[in-house]
């Protein structure tokens, strides 16, 4: 059976089963048992279920803490470990990218590494610079790692069941502002293959290749331009690393034309490199230059007077594609968007503090 449920409830979904259905799978970060709000309501009620054995807080020490996971996955536990903001994680880089993402390697394949590591990404009421950052660049460059970024509900539970099955680190990444939406999500068990693209809209006149929320707002500005008779096609990455490289080529090779849109930096992001594949494989076929619409080269901002100018939505990526196609640039008040919170709000219903 389908029924509709929300990304923090597909999310939930996922863990209870795999807990259920693996005793060497754990959950630790900081806060997770006591959470008023269950990490957006991921975690909610899971020690009552399972006990503090296999649900529990840790200290204030990433870096040690990621060790303990590391050295657990390699006598065969299957950890996930939570970070209520990416930046946090920073504090274990050497972990993550010295040993867990180079263990399989080093040992000639003889090891397993079975770690998750959950990572929340993106703008969220003025939290600025040191708490709302999107860093799935600084990941997905390390080889040994694989990089997820769902944004439908359904993706949500097939792709972390799928990183908990795998046999090697997977950095979870979950933009804030997604947790709220709802699409349909089976019952019981399945997977989504990581390092496999989904076509989430198709279209035949320009290619709108998407990560994690701005996949939103790429429909959205498909929406737009279908008004104009522009047939946007919009691919959703899902996996950063491994990257369908393929599925993205084969739209761009049909459009002929290719916008990179991104949630992050603009320089040396996943933005440019995407670009990069298009102009080293399809460049014979291009019909114009690809363009990128990410967040410029600037700290993430607090107030939301910045944040109306950092970050992008619909109207850049519609923009971005009528100056492709020779068409004039036109305004939100010309398309009839109007917002009512501030855009570093999702909705009305979002007060904070994460």
């Amino acid at each position: 059976m389908t029924r509709d449920l929300r990304f923090f409830q597909a999310i939930h979904e996922a863990t209870d089963l795999c807990m259920a259905r693996d005793p060497s799978v754990y959950l630790m970060g900081l806060h997770v048992p006591a959470d008023p709000k269950g990490i957006f309501g991921t975690v909610s009620g899971l020690q009552q279920k399972y006990g503090p054995d296999r649900v529990m807080d840790m200290p204030t020490s990433e870096n040690g803490m990621t060790g303990v996971a590391i050295g657990s996955a390699l006598v065969g536990m299957r950890p996930i470990m939570v970070h209520q903001r990416i930046e946090f994680a920073l504090l274990a880089v050497e972990q993550i990218i010295n040993q867990a993402a180079n263990w399989h390697y080093m040992f000639g394949g003889k090891d397993a590494m079975p770690l998750v590591i959950r990572m929340m990404i993106g703008r969220g009421w003025g939290q600025g610079p040191q708490h709302s950052q999107s860093l799935q660049a600084v990941f997905a460059h390390v080889p040994g790692l694989k990089v997820v970024m769902p944004v439908t509900p359904y993706d949500a539970k097939g792709l972390l069941i799928a990183a908990i099955e795998d046999n090697n680190p997977v950095i979870y990444l979950e933009h804030r502002w997604l947790h709220n939406i709802f699409g349909p999500v089976p019952e019981g068990h399945y997977t989504v293959p990581i390092g496999k693209a989904r076509t989430a809209r198709p279209g035949r006149d320009v290619t709108i290749v998407a990560t994690s929320y701005m996949v939103l707002e790429s429909l959205r500005a498909a929406d737009l331009l279908a008004r104009d008779g522009i047939e946007a096609e919009v691919v959703d990455v899902r996996s950063l690393r491994p990257l369908d490289t393929e599925h993205i080529l084969a739209s761009i090779q049909k459009t002929g034309r290719l916008m990179a849109v991104d949630g992050a930096w603009r320089s040396l992001g996943f933005a440019a490199e995407v670009l990069a594949l298009a102009a080293e494989r399809t460049y014979g076929t291009l019909k114009a230059a690809p363009q990128r619409v990410t967040f410029p080269d600037l700290p993430s901002p607090s107030t939301p007077a910045l944040a109306q100018h950092f970050y992008p939505r619909a109207v850049h990526i519609v923009n971005g594609v009528r100056t492709m196609m020779g068409l004039q640039e036109v305004t939100e008040e010309q398309l009839g968007i109007q917002h009512e919170t501030p855009l570093d709000v999702p909705d009305k219903a979002f007060t904070g503090p994460f």
